[in-house]
């Protein structure tokens, strides 16, 4: 048993989300002819923050160690994009997050893409991205095309994954003294991303994938059909097993209530 562990799901509640599920994933396993398809997304805010004492490393057997306490620099936020065929990532940072640094990292992206190619922009519901302004810079560049993923389903969003690659391997356990600092290992962390790129490949179909998800029978994203998770019979409280299972739910409640209790007190419970 690990009772300190844990895991959550959340159900989309987009009542397009099939269609928006089929979309986005199509142009992973298919994408257009003459066409660049692009997966957008943004981190922030990024903290740029130094322990109040210097972090202890790693010994064989010994985990890292740091002070509850840090001073905080600054933030920055991150706006990146994940070029589909070729795994290659543009990087732009702001110091703030609002519809202006999003018109600022498209026209970016106008600026990379070759001028003959169509842009497929893969992005997440952010209220940023739908703003007047942005719908005005799109009127104005025909060839950008916005794919939008269903509500509470990034996870349709590959460039999320490269979003925490960075987070895991460079600002996790960074110490960073200022927001300069921050955002220079930001773009070396990206350099070092295409320098070692590699192709990104999409292999479930969107079908598959929503076969295998607790659905109604008519696939409505909304709810969860009791009849295809039946609630299991509990067990009587007189019978052996009810027992057991009673003495074991009852040790997992102790144990996580003095997980912050002396070694010898946990002993105790533990052999009770």
């Amino acid at each position: 048993m690990a009772p300190h562990r844990s895991q959550t799901s959340r159900l989309s509640n987009d009542p397009l989300f099939l269609d928006k599920a089929r979309d986005v994933v199509g142009l992973y396993l298919d994408p257009p002819e003459k066409a660049l398809v692009l997966c957008e997304e943004e981190k922030s805010p990024i903290q740029a923050l130094d322990r109040s004492r210097p972090m202890l490393p790693m010994a064989p057997g010994v985990p890292e160690r740091r002070s509850h306490d840090y001073v905080r620099a600054g933030t920055t936020t991150l706006f990146a994009a994940l070029e589909v065929a070729t795994g290659r990532g543009i990087g732009s940072l702001h110091r703030r997050h609002r519809a202006v640094e999003f018109e600022k990292f498209v026209t970016k992206l106008d600026k990379e893409v070759p001028a003959d190619l169509e842009v497929h922009l893969i992005l997440d519901n952010y209220v940023t991205h739908k703003t007047p302004a942005i719908k005005k810079w799109l009127l104005s560049q025909s060839r950008f095309h916005l794919h939008f993923t269903p509500t509470r389903a990034s996870c349709l969003n590959l460039v999320t994954r490269g979003v925490a690659e960075l987070t895991q391997r460079k600002l996790k356990r960074g110490v960073h003294r200022s927001v300069q600092a921050l955002e220079h290992d930001t773009y070396a962390r990206l350099a070092d991303w295409n320098e070692h790129r590699t192709p990104c490949a999409w292999t479930m179909i969107a079908d598959e994938k929503l076969d295998k998800s607790p659905r109604t029978a008519d696939q409505s994203p909304t709810h969860i059909s009791r009849a295809h998770h039946p609630r299991a019979p509990r067990t009587p409280r007189g019978s052996p097993h009810g027992q057991m299972s009673d003495r074991v739910r009852k040790r997992c409640r102790v144990l996580c209530a003095v997980s912050c209790a002396p070694p010898a007190l946990l002993n105790r419970y533990a052999s009770g």
